[in-house]
């Protein structure tokens, strides 16, 4: 029945049954608390660098990090227009505005390409963990990226994170983009250096291309997004993050105050590394679910028939065409999906013009606008109400709703007006 509903591009809920207690699933899991910590450490090291290299990172002392807010008027919108109610707060965690590439790939992206930078320099002892990091922003330490060079395959976002940050170090960078990213995207990273090679097929076909390249020279590190367990751990360490953000705010989290979390979901790497940290940080007290689109529905086929990354939409007929470029994904990673099996909640999809309706309500609203992908997950609060399939956690009392917004700062201006007006002429049908 669920296949019939994804081969009809119908709106659908998946619950994950094979769920397991936190300690349970940890049990198994090859990665820990342990892992994230170290890479908590590592991007504190690099504080010192983005005060001097991104000064617009001065305010929070060189840490790459995004606003937590409250979106009350957003919430009242949803209820009036889904004619449901939803106890608890709504939040908004907006990666949309992080530093450097304006989405949720500064967090894994920028860490790897970090991680592959320290690497090197400590190898050719130009660089100890004791120095000052701002060291990197010099003459020598740019010449000696300069004999290396760093690929990745993308639908954009993660292009933009990985080339900017890159380019930034003084690496030789070249993203492999499929035909379905933005033209704004793939201007931006030329106007940085950014060596773009462009795809008339899909993402899978970028990162097939991009990978046999990079494979062939000894001098080039490919950034995986199907099977990095460092781009993995990148994103885990927002969790450690959120933790302050919610108390900060006075929210509790624990078997009382469960924090529901909606984590819009394209190949898997960036909800599955957020998601996985949450666990490691809330335990059983937090449940994360992932959100796509009806055309690229392709975590929920993975992690539903158990067959992850042997599936792909192409072999259900679904062609993955969807506005919201982010997440226009084939076939998701094999390593997240089997990592996050005994952890995550579950998954829902959604129509275009949904996120496009909730696009101009948000704008409306909050006067914060945002990517068309990026609104995934604002529907998820309101599934937790109107969906069968999640009708358990209506019991859960005293819950937050956490909305993980993925991207759109760095939208043009013009691109923006025609999203807005886009999903402004669908809330007026």
């Amino acid at each position: 029945m669920l296949l019939d509903d994804l081969q009809a591009l119908k709106e659908s809920c998946w619950l994950n049954t094979e769920k397991l207690p936190f300690e349970e699933a940890m049990r198994i899991c090859p990665l820990t608390m342990e892992d994230i910590m170290d890479a908590s450490a590592r991007l504190d090291r690099f504080a010192a660098y983005f005060r001097v290299a991104f000064p617009e990172t001065l305010p929070q002392n060189g840490i790459v990090e995004s606003p937590l807010r409250e979106i009350p008027e957003m919430k009242k919108a949803l209820e009036e227009d889904q004619h449901c109610v939803f106890p608890g707060k709504l939040l908004l965690k907006m990666d949309s505005h992080l530093p450097v590439s304006g989405s949720v790939k500064a967090r894994g992206g920028v860490y790897e390409v970090l991680k592959t930078a320290e690497e090197i320099a400590l190898a050719k002892g130009m660089l100890h963990l004791e120095d000052d990091y701002s060291i990197l922003d010099t003459a020598p330490l740019r010449k000696l990226f300069s004999r290396y060079s760093i690929a990745v395959g993308s639908t954009g976002n993660l292009g933009l994170s990985i080339g900017i940050m890159s380019a930034q170090l003084g690496f030789r960078v070249t993203v492999h983009m499929s035909a379905d990213a933005r033209q704004w995207k793939k201007d931006l990273l030329r106007s940085k250096g950014v060596t773009v090679v462009e795809y008339e097929g899909n993402y899978s076909e970028a990162v097939k291309q991009g990978r046999e390249l990079a494979q062939a020279d000894p001098y080039c590190h490919f950034v995986d997004d199907e099977n990095s367990k460092t781009l993995f751990l990148g994103y885990a360490v927002a969790a450690l993050r959120l933790r302050k953000q919610l108390q900060e705010m006075e929210i509790k989290v624990g078997p009382d105050h469960p924090l529901l979390v909606y984590l819009p979901c394209g190949v898997g790497g960036a909800p599955g590394g957020i998601a996985f940290g949450l666990k490691q940080v809330f335990g059983d007290s937090v449940h994360c679910f992932f959100a796509e689109p009806v055309q690229a529905c392709c975590m929920m086929l993975g992690m539903a028939t158990g067959k992850h990354n042997e599936i792909s939409l192409e072999d259900m007929g679904i062609d993955s065409h969807t506005a919201a470029d982010g997440l226009a994904v084939s076939r998701a990673s094999g390593f997240v999906g089997r990592l996050m099996a005994p952890f995550i909640a579950g998954c829902y999809t959604l129509t275009d013009e949904r996120m496009f309706r909730m696009l101009a309500q948000l704008s409306d609203t909050e006067k914060i606008d945002l990517e068309p992908s990026a609104l995934a997950g604002m529907y998820g609060p309101v599934l937790m109400e109107t969906s069968d399939a999640f009708s358990a956690f209506r019991e859960l009392e005293n819950a937050t709703h956490l909305v993980w917004a993925t991207g759109g700062s760095m939208v043009p201006i013009e691109e923006m007006k025609k999203y807005y007006q886009t999903g402004k002429r669908m809330l007026c049908d």
